[in-house]
């Protein structure tokens, strides 16, 4: 579990402990992952050596301290940079470092968490530039990476899925979005991993396990 320390993040940790499944929690908070940082994520990942069965990137930020740009006048380098390094960067860093990690010779799911707001297709209201554009190129790094892992790893699912508006540290300044508890999407989002199969690899899903237009 990438991201292991946040909100959504570690509602998913606790909800697959319960049901007995064996998770590794790595974050800025556990043991100092920068996520932007590729020899960070090297040297997170290079004691592992035992295949995972599920690798779930659930980091993210959703904005810079000025909150999400409502009109492309509120575009500044800085945020977007920062967005792009931490949603589209860094998961992009964390599939090239665990693809060693992820067996041949059976079924393994890789998901990283998106959003909705990242469709090119299902963008109707505009703003919030840096996000969108940062969780877009996040779903193309997953599709691309989704090709390529297919080609040696036949059994794995690459997916990238929106886990919906969850109730955290994230959301806070948005009361007017219905939100579910970080448990409830952790449930939500487990339900759609368990259900995932070779043949939904390269695809995006919602919380519910509808697909999500690019």
């Amino acid at each position: 579990m990438i991201g292991a320390s946040g909100g959504i993040g570690s509602a998913l940790a606790h909800a697959m402990n319960s049901r007995g499944d064996h998770v590794t929690g790595l974050s800025q908070s556990i043991n100092g992952l920068d996520i932007t940082c590729e020899r960070s994520i090297g040297a997170a990942l290079a004691p592992f050596e035992t295949p995972f069965d599920v690798v779930i990137i659930a980091s993210g930020i959703l904005s810079g301290p000025e909150g999400p740009e409502k009109s492309i006048s509120a575009l500044n380098s800085e945020n977007l940079a920062r967005l792009f390094a931490v949603n589209a960067m860094g998961p992009a860093l964390v599939l090239k470092h665990i693809k060693r990690l992820m067996p041949t010779d059976r079924p393994s799911v890789v998901v990283a968490l998106s959003a909705r707001v990242g469709s090119i297709t299902d963008n109707a209201l505009g703003g919030w530039y840096s996000y969108r554009a940062s969780k877009a190129a996040l779903n193309q790094i997953i599709k691309t990476a989704s090709i390529e892992f297919k080609r040696s790893h036949k059994h794995l699912v690459c997916a990238a899925l929106h886990p919906g508006t969850v109730a955290t540290s994230f959301t806070q300044n948005f009361p007017r979005h219905k939100m579910v508890p970080p448990g409830q999407a952790a449930e939500n989002l487990l339900t759609v991993i368990d259900g995932l199969t070779s043949r939904d690899t390269g695809c995006f899903f919602d919380w519910s396990g509808q697909m999500v237009d690019w």
